[in-house]
């Protein structure tokens, strides 16, 4: 019956969400240059964007030339290992942090969040991050009540346009992952670590790439 009335008999699939264009709008108009104006009237110190990514044993391959017939071929061996990367750049100066982690859970966010203070022992610190649902735990809580000088501030949902972080990732994984095999996964995390190092050795370029049109 179901047929007759066309239907068919299949799984949901994903569908993205579509972002609110105009809370787009207003971060960029009016909250973003909001806080800029504090960082130049000095209420907040240090302003800073915060994105999570992965990196796999098994990352993916990317379009490139080839000779026809000599297409690359990329070993693999099988394994899905993989390691939770939690980045933040610096608005003003370019500075790259970052740490990486087993999972991406609440506890693991923390940490960085306590590597963030770290390197900023004093000031306020304003960090523009997306929705994700470890930013928004109740356990999460305690610690920004024991950290005041840190304040999250929440882009609108589905805006990765607006995290300059996402350009970090795609940078790190055209420059370091993509299209390369690793015998063995902590050289993937090493070269990881050596990419972060290279780029903060010249964090003007940082600034050209990802901040300028921010």
């Amino acid at each position: 019956m179901l047929k007759r009335m066309n239907f068919s008999f299949t799984k949901a699939t994903y569908s993205m969400a579509k972002a609110d264009e105009d809370a787009q709008a207003l971060f960029r108009k009016q909250t973003f240059v909001q806080l800029k104006k504090q960082v130049e009237n000095e209420k907040i110190d240090h302003l800073l964007f915060e994105g999570e990514s992965m990196i796999r044993s098994y990352q993916a391959l990317q379009y490139n030339w080839f000779p026809r017939g000599r297409q690359r071929k990329v070993p693999t061996y099988g394994k899905h290992e993989g390691a939770k990367l939690f980045g933040a750049i610096n608005y003003e100066t370019g500075q790259v942090h970052h740490r990486e982690e087993e999972k991406a859970d609440v506890a693991a966010f923390i940490r960085f969040l306590e590597d963030l203070l770290t390197a900023y022992p004093t000031g306020k610190v304003a960090l523009i991050l997306d929705n994700g649902r470890i930013h928004h735990a109740k356990v999460l809580q305690p610690f920004l009540k024991k950290h005041p000088r840190l304040q999250l501030v929440f882009l609108p949902p589905y805006s990765p346009n607006l995290n300059p972080v996402e350009g970090l990732w795609l940078w790190l994984k055209a420059d370091v992952v993509n299209n390369i095999f690793f015998e063995k996964f902590y050289k993937i995390r090493l070269h990881v670590s050596q990419f972060m190092k290279r780029i903060n050795k010249h964090p003007m370029r940082t600034i050209d790439r990802l901040l300028v049109r921010y």
